[in-house]
């Protein structure tokens, strides 16, 4: 018994009991040992903290400009952005820092404080040496589809090293927070919601089915079941996409139909051949996500579990609708204005079902985008496309030429070149050397503003916040060799559409806007960084900032 006492668990409640009489002591109170079979203080069910939100939702909005705010504005309706604005907080000055400002990159910095050096996610893809392949950055082989019979569920977070806000939460509650997350990305639901998520959920285009993985669970919902069986796509494309309004009465977009805007640049554009997977490139895709996010809110009462619960949405379609149409078409006017009474019914749903006030939200962007090149071209601004493979084609003949080397450039991704270094050290070549070489020839290129082997980047003359920005996105493990810049203006691709990626303020000046529990309202022109949201939230709810955070709080939200 002796020894039993002396036991962790055993002397912790021992302890315990002393404090228990000697309050009761000093109150005058007689001390009572529990009967048997009645509950103890340790043994209730837990209440939350006083001072914390029902819910936590947070909304990212998948390649939105900070100035979509403000240039639609004047036919935004009350309850949607101009709610937001007007009773939330606007950290107006909120910029990516670090490269590459792409889709998963942006996803895991705003929900783990984080960079792409320390998370591992250096990209929405990345090349590996090894493999030579490049990896997905939520691929999985070891979990299978749920709901689906593609391959479209085998994803996880496995290859992201840091826990999430959402995994905080679950931690501070001892797991007892739910934490969902929900998109047609595949990585904007799966990275948001963390490592040890309740359940996440994604589209697949190929069947018109919401699915998840094994990671999350064996087999889906009966909710989701029914929800796929009632055929959305379909039922929200069955008559062609038309602009909200007159289409005259677009005035802050160019004329529809233009060229350099993709396969289908004139309304009303017929997607109902292909419902399952045309509905992303269209408004409906987020007025469909956001439909499913309220049927997750239910299932699992989210904002009513006696705990603070995590809801994570990206609205993705704002993302195909821009890369094919581009940032100054009809298309992606109309995309917002519809996409802004969503979130006006949305907000309106959660006013009902966790209480106005009771529930914090926050919308954010993942990243930006350049405007289209024939755009550009056509206003006379600077700006242009290029391919990074002819480059390399170049780079691995003169690489031949002066070394003898076959192939030195084996990949690129993430506007990096990774070379073979095994074949290279083979040949008794010099990795660096030939990097350097690599990179002069990289220079050549009138689309390249500058270029450099990434084991120079300490030495090389460029300004910040580029320097820290690069810094920030080099991981030792899963970045190339060579590094290069591309020039204002300038996408890779093709003649139609537009990209992202870049450093400069139209890839990296996203909007962050705070509304509801505990939020005042105002707006603040200081840096924000995107890092510095999950340890606001983290400061807000009192637990501790993810694994890998290198954010800080912002003390005009987090006051």
């Amino acid at each position: 018994m002796y020894k039993r006492i002396l036991g962790p668990k055993i002397l912790t409640i021992a302890l315990v009991t002393v404090n228990c009489v000697f309050l009761n002591q000093v109150s005058g109170q007689k001390a009572t040992s529990p009967k048997p079979g009645q509950a103890t203080a340790w043994d209730k069910p837990a209440t939350p903290l006083s001072g914390r939100p029902k819910l936590v939702v947070g909304i990212v909005v998948d390649q939105m400009r900070w100035d979509y705010l403000y240039r639609f504005n004047n036919r935004y309706s009350d309850g949607g952005f101009k709610r937001m604005l007007r009773e939330g907080f606007s950290c107006e000055n909120t910029l990516i820092n670090y490269t590459p400002t792409v889709t998963a990159a942006g996803h895991t910095c705003v929900y783990t404080g984080s960079v792409p050096a320390v998370h591992g996610i250096v990209g929405n893809e990345w090349f590996s040496p090894a493999l030579n392949r490049e990896i997905y950055c939520a691929e999985d082989s070891t979990v299978n589809t749920v709901g689906s019979t593609s391959n479209a569920g085998k994803m996880s977070p496995e290859n992201m090293q840091v826990t999430t806000i959402g995994d905080e939460l679950r931690l501070a509650t001892n797991f007892k927070s739910k934490v969902v997350g929900v998109a047609i990305k595949d990585r904007g639901s799966i990275l948001p919601a963390g490592h040890s998520a309740t359940a996440a959920y994604w589209y697949d285009g190929t069947t018109g089915n919401w699915i998840t993985s094994s990671y999350y669970m064996n087999r889906l919902p009966d909710w989701v079941e029914n929800y796929n069986r009632e055929k959305w796509p379909a039922q929200y494309l069955e008559h062609p996409w038309n602009t909200l309004y007159p289409i005259e009465s677009y005035r802050q977009s160019a004329e529809d139909n233009k060229a350099y805007e993709g396969a289908t640049p004139v309304f009303p554009h017929d997607m109902s051949a292909n419902a399952n997977k045309g509905i992303a490139g269209t408004p409906y895709g987020n007025t469909m996500t956001l439909a499913f996010a309220q049927k997750a809110v239910n299932a699992y009462r989210l904002g009513n579990n006696g705990v603070t619960d995590m809801l994570t949405v990206s609205l993705s379609s704002t993302d195909y609708v821009g890369h094919q149409y581009g940032p100054n078409s009809i298309e992606a006017e109309d995309t917002y204005l519809r996409l802004d009474k969503d979130l006006a019914a949305f907000f309106k749903y959660l006013d009902a079902t966790v209480g106005k006030g009771q529930y914090l939200v926050f919308l954010t962007a993942d990243h930006g985008v350049a405007h289209v090149p024939g755009f550009s071209r056509e206003n006379k601004l600077p700006g242009g496309s290029w391919s990074v493979a002819s480059d390399i084609k170049q780079i691995n003949a003169i690489v031949k030429e002066r070394f003898g080397v076959e192939k030195a450039v084996i990949g690129a991704s993430n506007y990096q070149l990774y070379l073979d270094h095994d074949g290279i050290e083979k040949a008794g070549k010099s990795v660096k050397d030939i990097a350097v070489v690599a990179a002069k020839e990289l220079l050549k290129d009138t689309a390249i503003a500058n270029a450099f082997p990434l084991s120079e980047l300490m030495n090389v003359i460029i300004p910040n916040p580029l320097r820290n920005m690069l810094i920030n996105g080099y991981n030792a493990k899963r970045s190339g060799d060579i590094q290069y810049i591309v020039r204002p203006g300038y996408i890779e691709g093709g003649k139609t559409g537009t990209t992202h990626g870049l450093w400069y303020p139209y890839d990296a000046h996203i909007p962050l806007v705070w509304m509801g529990w505990g939020i005042h309202s105002g707006k603040s022109n200081k840096l924000t960084g995107m890092t510095d949201i999950a340890p606001t939230i983290a400061a807000l709810l009192r637990i501790q900032m993810p694994s890998g955070n290198v954010g800080l709080p912002i003390d005009a939200i987090a006051h």
